[in-house]
């Protein structure tokens, strides 16, 4: 299978905030934008493996910044690195100031998805080729994430997470 450049799965939504969709304070639910942060992340899973895509696991989220009522709200999805079934979608979460039209980090989430066939088993994924710095960084840390979890999980020896190990060593 011929790698893929994350640029190539690149998805973006940019949505406003509505009324019914801000709690108490007018600001956006964190459940509603986990259901967007799922949305742009499946569609740049499948763009990656051209597959139907199921989520695996929501492995890190961070609500850093609170979205108000009638925030113009972007989403940016792409994956960060593909495993043998699993890719990782790496998240960041943009609102826009309504005056100025400057561009602030709001959030950021990681999430796992898996590719299927149409009976729901997993199939091979192509590789990733990251570009450029960022790409590379979010690459590298998806090794170290992905053996954390299977190390939590009880599905590897810690002799086996040989990039955990390389942290401390």
């Amino acid at each position: 299978m011929n790698p893929k450049h994350p640029s190539e799965s690149l998805t973006v939504l940019t949505d406003l905030v509505l009324p019914s969709e801000t709690n108490p304070l007018n600001n956006l639910f964190g459940g509603e934008l986990l259901a967007r942060m799922d949305r742009a992340a499946s569609i740049a899973a499948r763009r990656h493996s051209r597959r139907i895509v199921v989520t695996a696991s929501v492995n890190h989220v961070a609500f850093n910044r609170a979205i108000p009522l009638g925030a113009v709200v972007t989403i940016e999805a792409k994956v960060s690195r593909s495993f043998k079934s699993s890719m990782e979608v790496f998240i960041d979460v943009w609102v826009e100031d309504r005056e100025s039209g400057s561009r602030t980090k709001a959030n950021e989430a990681i999430y796992t998805f898996v590719a299927v066939d149409d009976s729901g088993r997993p199939v091979e994924v192509p590789p990733i080729a990251p570009e450029t710095e960022l790409e590379i960084q979010r690459f590298d840390a998806a090794l170290r994430r992905k053996q954390l979890s299977l190390l939590l999980a009880g599905k590897i020896k810690p002799s086996e997470a040989t990039e955990l190990k390389a942290l401390f060593l």
